[in-house]
């Protein structure tokens, strides 16, 4: 299943976006590519184990205590003085347990819910993962001098990836992009995610016109547009 395009960029972050990203790249021989993304992954898996666990829980619980159900169900149908036989004891509990795995997974269909029951570390590494992929796709090894640099923002988990190319990365630590990421996340916080990522990007222009500063050859290769996915 694809993942949805986002519709919360409009005309103006877009040429906020461009316009920052233009700006950047007159001061450094560094090429900033911008991607925004609604988010990184359907998390499919999610409702799955959600709906595993509650089952579990579930037949733990009537095995635990299966005297208290009986009379509930007996209170409940009505069939007063009812003796369930084994089989029929199992049969009541294999339908329970199922009635509420479905009502697990069907409960998490709703996206916000199944986000906010996703462990941070899961959105964390998939995040990663997506940034990577599209970083090989569109900034790894597109340039002369292996100077481009990926801003990655995903909206629904609010995470961001900065990865940079080998020139870069190889002067540039991690941590030094910490300005970006601020300015980035405290925009996007405050519902104004075409200003953060144009923040960003004026951040990073600066770290990457210390370290690689414009030389005399430098051809804009790779595309100054915010890319929506």
């Amino acid at each position: 299943m694809a993942l949805r395009k986002i519709s919360q960029m409009s005309p103006a972050d877009h040429a906020l976006v461009t316009a920052a990203v233009a700006e950047a790249e007159r001061h450094t021989s560094g090429e900033i590519v911008t991607i925004v993304t609604d988010f990184s992954d359907h998390y499919d898996d999610i409702p799955l184990a959600w709906a595993s666990a509650v089952a579990f829980l579930a037949l733990a619980t009537y095995a635990t205590f299966p005297d208290f159900y009986i009379g509930l169900i007996t209170r409940l149908s009505g069939a007063w003085g009812h003796e369930y036989s084994t089989g029929e004891y199992l049969a009541l509990l294999l339908t329970a347990v199922a009635l509420k795995w479905i009502g697990t997974w069907f409960i998490l269909k709703w996206m916000p819910l199944r986000l906010a029951l996703t462990p941070k570390a899961i959105k964390l590494a998939r995040v990663r993962r997506r940034a990577m992929s599209l970083f090989k796709v569109g900034a790894e090894s597109k340039t002369m001098g292996r100077t481009g640099v990926l801003l990655y923002l995903s909206m629904k988990e609010h995470r961001a990836e900065i990865l940079a190319d080998e020139a870069i990365a190889s002067k540039v630590a991690p941590e030094v992009w910490g300005d970006a990421m601020v300015a980035l996340l405290d925009q996007v916080k405050a519902g104004n995610p075409g200003a953060g990522v144009a923040a960003a990007v004026a951040q990073m222009g600066v770290v990457l016109a210390e370290h690689f500063p414009k030389g005399t050859e430098n051809p804009n290769e790779l595309p100054d547009r915010l890319i929506e996915l």
